[in-house]
Order: C-alpha cells, then sequence, then structure tokens
C-alpha cells in the first residue's frame, strides 16, 4: 500500500509545483507589462473614453456642473447643416489628396530607384516637405495663391489660361489646400515605396523576363505592382490618415471659409471646443473624426490578411 501512496503524493506535489510556477509566471508577466498597460490607458485609452462619455452630456468648458444629456449632442449633429457640409468637403478632400499623392509618391519613387545618378539628392529633396514646418510652408504657398502676383496665377496668365483667387473662391479653395496636401505627402509616400521596392527579389524580374516580359510597362504589370501590394496598402492608409486630420493649411489660410467651403472635421472640433467652448459637441465631433479613422484602419487590416499575402 505504501509503494502506490508514494507515486501519487509525488504526482501531486509536481502538480502542485508546476501550478505555483505558472502563477509565478503570470505574475512576472503582468508585473513587468503594468506599466506600459498604465501608461497605455493614460495616454491613450483613457482620453478616448473620456471623450466618448463627454459626448454624452452636456458640459460646457467652465461650468461646474455636468449633466448626462444622452444622444442630444448627436441628435444636434445630425440636424447641422455644417456637420454635413464639413463631412462632405473632408472626404472629399481626402478623395482628392490620397490617390494623386499615392499616384505621385508611386512615381517618383520608381524614377529615382530606375536612375543611376543623384538619386540621394532626389529622395531628400522630395521628402524635404515631410519634415518642414507646415505652418510656415503654408505661408509660401499663400503667395503663391496669390491672385495678382502668385506665381500659379502669373503662370496661368502667360499661357492665357483664366485666373482666379484660388483661396478667396469657394469652388477652388479645398483643392488649392488640396494641392499643398499632395505637396506635403508625396514625401512619406515616396519613401515607403522605395523601400517596396528594395524588397522585390530581382530573380522575379529575370524570370519575367524568360517569360517574354522585356518591357518596363510589362515588368511593372507583372512584378512590381503586385510586390508592391502591401505597400500600396499602408501608404494608402496611412495617406488617408493623415489627411482626415488636415487642420494647419485650414486654420492659417482659409480660416474654414469662404462660406465654409474649407470646412473640415478636425477644424469644427476646434471651433467648438477652444472657440465656442462647447466641450461636449466638439467631444461628439471627436468620436466621428475617430470612427473614420478606426474604419480606414480595419479596412486595411482586413485588406492585408485577404490579399497582400506572397503564400
Amino acid at each position: 500500500m505504501s509503494d502506490l501512496a508514494l507515486p501519487m503524493a509525488g504526482a501531486a506535489t509536481g502538480r502542485r509545483r508546476r501550478a505555483a510556477g505558472e502563477a509565478a509566471e503570470q505574475m512576472a508577466a503582468w508585473v513587468l507589462a503594468g506599466p506600459a498597460f498604465v501608461l497605455i490607458w493614460i495616454m491613450l485609452l483613457g482620453p478616448t473614453v473620456a471623450v466618448f462619455v463627454l459626448s454624452f452630456t452636456d458640459w460646457t468648458f467652465g461650468m461646474p456642473e455636468i449633466a448626462w444629456a444622452g444622444l442630444a449632442n448627436y441628435r444636434e449633429m445630425a440636424a447641422d447643416e455644417v456637420f454635413w457640409k464639413t463631412l462632405r468637403n473632408t472626404l472629399a478632400y481626402v478623395a482628392f489628396v490620397v490617390p494623386l499623392s499615392v499616384f505621385l509618391g508611386l512615381g517618383a519613387a520608381i524614377l529615382i530607384e530606375a536612375g543611376t545618378s543623384l538619386r540621394g539628392f532626389y529622395r531628400a529633396a522630395f521628402f524635404l516637405p515631410v519634415v518642414s514646418t507646415l505652418l510656415a510652408m503654408a505661408l509660401v504657398f499663400q503667395f503663391a495663391f496669390h491672385p495678382t502676383v502668385g506665381a500659379i496665377n502669373l503662370t496661368l496668365a502667360f499661357l492665357g489660361l483664366p485666373t482666379t483667387d484660388w483661396l478667396k473662391n469657394p469652388d477652388t479653395a479645398l483643392f488649392a489646400l488640396g494641392v499643398i496636401g499632395i505637396w506635403q505627402a508625396i514625401g512619406l509616400s515616396m519613401v515607403l515605396f522605395v523601400a517596396g521596392l528594395k524588397a522585390i527579389p530581382r530573380d522575379l524580374y529575370e524570370a519575367a523576363a524568360v517569360d517574354g516580359a522585356d518591357g518596363a510597362f510589362e515588368r511593372f504589370r507583372r512584378v512590381t505592382w503586385p510586390m508592391l501590394g502591401p505597400a500600396t496598402l499602408f501608404v494608402v492608409t496611412i495617406t488617408a490618415i493623415r489627411a482626415f486630420q488636415v487642420f494647419d493649411t485650414v486654420q492659417v489660410l482659409t480660416d474654414g471659409g469662404p462660406n465654409k467651403s474649407t470646412n473640415v472635421l478636425l477644424f469644427q472640433m476646434y471651433q467648438e471646443g477652444f472657440s465656442f467652448l462647447r466641450s461636449a459637441y466638439a467631444a461628439a465631433l471627436t468620436v466621428v473624426f475617430l470612427g473614420f479613422v478606426l474604419l480606414v484602419t480595419v479596412i486595411q487590416v482586413k485588406l492585408q490578411e485577404r490579399h497582400t499575402h506572397y503564400g
């Protein structure tokens, strides 16, 4: 009987030791991850939850009391014509900036990688707008778009084309700001595409040449473009999120005008929250803005999972 009891007691002791070891590992994991977890809540998740809760209140900045308002801010937003115009402006800006900046960034990357001289200079020159102070460069573009002495109107007049006050015309002001956005976004797109081009194995081009793809367009269609799938998806996502965040040029050059034609989501959030002190309504606008950013991110993740694996 004692011979049977000893192995059972040893097995139970082993299980207790393994359980204690697993508990100690879990405790060590929580202790090590704890600071990062706390910082994420303080810096990211906590403010997001606070903004979401604030959007259901009636609080204005400076008021000592706060009351639950339910969906009142969202109902006001749905009935606000300025909000819908702002949303259309934002989507139009994104639809104008993203395709052109991605296409031009890809073209610049291909041209730079195809050349053999001054490659480093062109990389630095195209990337310079990314690191430039946009407020300072917006003033430069203000002179460029000037109706009488601006370089753009002078060039159009020299070519015999019609001119306009680009930043004061409601039909052109948003696209004038879009040109600045494209100018700034091309550099980042180019750098990311250059990284994607360098990751393409040279053997694929040799195999394509064996299959008869001798021309530059055929090599691009059969090898370069399919292999740039992940890079393209990443560039589109980053560019779209940055386009949704347009604020500096609107604040400096147009102040949302003329006639709200350049009013975008981030600028309206700033006006409602810091000019009119309507903190709860600004929080509701922020929730809508975060929803668009989250939607773009989810689409990027889903597409990356389904269509951009090399296998």
